[in-house]
């Protein structure tokens, strides 16, 4: 695994409302490459956020796609946003989605889903751009082992909030006089600003962890200038304002954490260590429902 770099902190920026500026890593997905900020050595969580995922802008020529081979979770909601491109999702209830810029897939592990994700045959014939970001939130204790479920919003039912400043999509939660449909075990926040030039939005101070992400251009968060692949973990409670001198994308992600402690190992969280090593068991000997039409199995890692 790629050491990760150091988090930089410092006192300007502590001042200003930032806790600490966490560097993105380069880690390898079926075939491209994604940088990831969540988890962290020195930030595990944003309130019930436990993964954090940017992927691409991953250009790929005519004959080429991904291929995330079928494989299982437990114990986590993934919530994947694109900004371009298409990822045609297959899980072992039966479920079958394209996902296309703007829309938000739900997937609820529970205590256990398998999935694949992959680039669509008729799309693997053209030239093609993949962008967007996957997280991961942790369920509630007493939800952990929940059924599974699969929920998919298309694009024209996450609201968008339009200032003199920027475009806010609130993705999941409620801000900026948006609520958005997306239902989630927790109350969170999850939201996209895209700046077409100089602007500032303040980010919403009820939710007792904050985070902001810089996905393209320059940004300004409280005293931490932020560059693409960077995100910043606010101080609870400061006011806090994200700026862009010109065309700028940036995240926000918040919540409330959960109380109990959660054990991540590959595709798992859950509470309990030894669920982790049930869930481990259950993978290497096929206990999980399969992907239906797909035979190909993703092993543990060493």
């Amino acid at each position: 695994m790629n050491r990760e770099p150091d988090g930089q902190l410092d006192a300007q920026s502590q001042a200003d409302g930032v806790d600490l500026v966490i560097p993105s890593r380069e880690q390898d997905l079926g075939g491209f490459t994604v940088r990831r900020s969540l988890p962290y050595r020195k930030r595990r969580t944003v309130g019930p956020y436990v993964f954090f995922d940017h992927m691409g802008p991953a250009r790929m020529p005519a004959g080429q796609g991904i291929d995330v081979l079928p494989h299982p979770h437990i114990g986590l909601a993934t919530v994947t946003y694109l900004f371009e491109g298409e990822i045609l999702h297959r899980d072992s209830l039966g479920c079958v989605q394209p996902i296309t810029p703007g829309a938000v897939n739900l997937m609820t592990a529970g205590r256990g889903i398998v999935h694949s994700e992959r680039t669509a045959p008729d799309l693997r014939q053209q030239d093609k751009t993949l962008h967007g970001i996957q997280l991961w939130l942790a369920l509630p204790a007493a939800l952990e082992e929940c059924d599974p479920a699969f929920v998919h919003y298309p694009a024209n039912a996450i609201p968008v909030a339009t200032g003199p400043d920027a475009r806010v999509t609130v993705i999941i939660g409620e801000a900026f006089g948006a609520v958005s449909p997306v239902t989630v075990p927790s109350p969170t926040l999850y939201a996209e600003l895209l700046f077409d030039g100089q602007g500032r939005v303040p980010v919403p101070e009820n939710y007792a962890e904050r985070a902001v992400y810089s996905v393209d251009g320059e940004i300004l968060v409280g005293g931490a200038q932020l560059s693409p692949g960077a995100m910043a973990v606010l101080q609870p409670g400061a006011a806090v304002s994200v700026q862009a001198a010109g065309p700028a994308r940036a995240m926000l992600i918040g919540g409330a954490p959960l109380p109990e402690k959660r054990t991540i190992w590959w595709n798992f969280v859950s509470t309990s260590r030894e669920r982790i090593e049930q869930a481990k068991r259950d993978w290497r000997d096929r206990r999980f429902e399969p992907v239906p039409g797909e035979t190909e199995w993703t092993p543990l890692p060493d």
